[in-house]
């Protein structure tokens, strides 16, 4: 846990739960109320003292960990590195995608062609990279946001430029829950944000829904995929005929 702040912060948070005061804390510790006070304000704390003030709140070391681990600030954001990496790799990128929308081992061998095996395998490098802490039982934390989004000119979004966008414009947009709408039009520049935000509600409310909905059984959903996009932008075409 070398975080040491978050880890003072859960230990207060822990205190604060279980009704524990700073005396209550020294007492058991053997320690003086000051000392307990001061080495909380300097986060200087040994593993054996970390171990004691487990053992004071009646909590597995193992779980405090896990506590700090998620109190981390998840990422709206991949850094460069990480998204080469991601991309680097397309069965890699496949589990970035499926760890993203929250699916399991199970659910991830069970649609795929991968096995269990290397799903962990996947796992792990996607734990390594800094996507997900990975649990016991492959289960997994995921450290990126709700508002998470891949770097607008990165590597991931240049794959999917050069490898998605035609297959996915190639379909006819009208099957059942499908459409596709294009509008075009001049709005004042102080609301073309305002349009942006409800996109990113929408956006939400899909992803939200997806997590919702992972309790049905299999034929009572389907597998879609929301492209929401708003950008100044005139047709080349079109363009070349302005006066």
């Amino acid at each position: 846990m070398s975080n040491t702040l978050e880890l003072v912060r859960v230990i207060k948070k822990e205190l604060k739960s279980a009704q524990m005061t700073y005396a209550d804390l020294a007492a058991s510790m053997g320690m003086a109320e000051s000392s307990v006070k001061r080495m909380l304000a300097k986060g200087d704390m040994s593993l054996s003292r970390v171990d004691d003030i487990c053992r004071a709140l009646k909590l597995e070391f193992s779980e405090l960990a896990r506590r700090v681990a998620d109190s981390q600030p998840l990422l709206k954001e991949m850094t460069l590195e990480q998204e080469r990496a991601v991309v680097a790799d397309k069965k890699l990128l496949l589990m970035a995608i499926c760890v993203l929308s929250q699916w399991t081992v199970e659910q991830i061998s069970g649609y795929y062609q991968l096995t269990e095996a290397e799903c962990v395998k996947y796992l792990a490098q996607l734990d390594r990279i800094g996507i997900i802490e990975l649990r016991p039982m492959n289960r997994y934390r995921l450290k990126l946001s709700k508002a998470f989004r891949w770097r607008p000119h990165g590597p991931v979004m240049d794959y999917f430029r050069e490898n998605a966008v035609l297959d996915y414009f190639s379909g006819g947009f009208d099957g059942h829950g499908e459409g596709v709408l294009l509008v075009h039009g001049s709005v004042s520049k102080a609301l073309a944000p305002v349009f942006l935000e409800r996109l990113h509600k929408v956006a939400q409310d899909f992803a939200q829904q997806h997590q919702t909905d992972q309790k049905l059984d299999d034929k009572d959903k389907g597998g879609y995929t929301l492209l929401l996009a708003m950008r100044s932008w005139e047709f080349e075409a079109f363009a070349r005929l302005r006066r």
